[in-house]
């Protein structure tokens, strides 16, 4: 269920202690999978799941989510850079609430504006190739969407 009107923090304080959050990174064609350490403290690049159908997507994400004791999903919102929200931030809501039909794991939305440019300068200083950076890229979007929500938190 997606809780747009919970904040962050009030939503990890409602999951049970040693729960792990799962950042994601929606997108078109992919979906980026990080989680947290039981600490909340470290966000990890888990997986970049190559978008299907719906059913098969949300599949995969619970069974990440129940593998990993997920207790509680970040998902990153396309927001505009002048903050309003478009077509892609109603698609990501659109998401949640189906995601939230299948499965009890609240959802929080983050704004991720610029995580995934972030993460795409970090790979060219990195020296990575562009089909490196095309194979991570989602993932550590997840992961840098993810660490900066759990960075907010303290």
């Amino acid at each position: 269920m997606a809780a747009p009107d919970l904040t962050l923090a009030d939503a990890v304080a409602a999951i049970p202690v040693g729960r792990r959050l799962m950042g994601l990174d929606l997108g078109a064609k992919t979906i980026g999978v990080a989680t947290s350490d039981r600490t909340r403290m470290i966000a990890t690049p888990v997986e970049t799941i190559a978008r299907k159908k719906f059913t098969l997507d949300a599949e995969r994400l619970i069974a990440i989510a129940a593998a990993e004791n997920i207790g509680l999903i970040v998902l990153g919102l396309p927001v505009n850079m002048d903050g309003t929200e478009g077509p892609r931030c109603q698609s990501t809501r659109s998401f949640a609430r189906n995601f939230g039909r299948l499965s009890p794991i609240p959802i929080v939305f983050w704004d991720e504006r610029l995580s995934t440019a972030a993460v795409e300068r970090m790979l060219i200083q990195a020296d990575a190739s562009r089909a490196k950076r095309d194979a991570v890229i989602d993932k550590l979007a997840a992961a840098w969407i993810l660490q900066a929500a759990l960075d907010s938190l303290r």
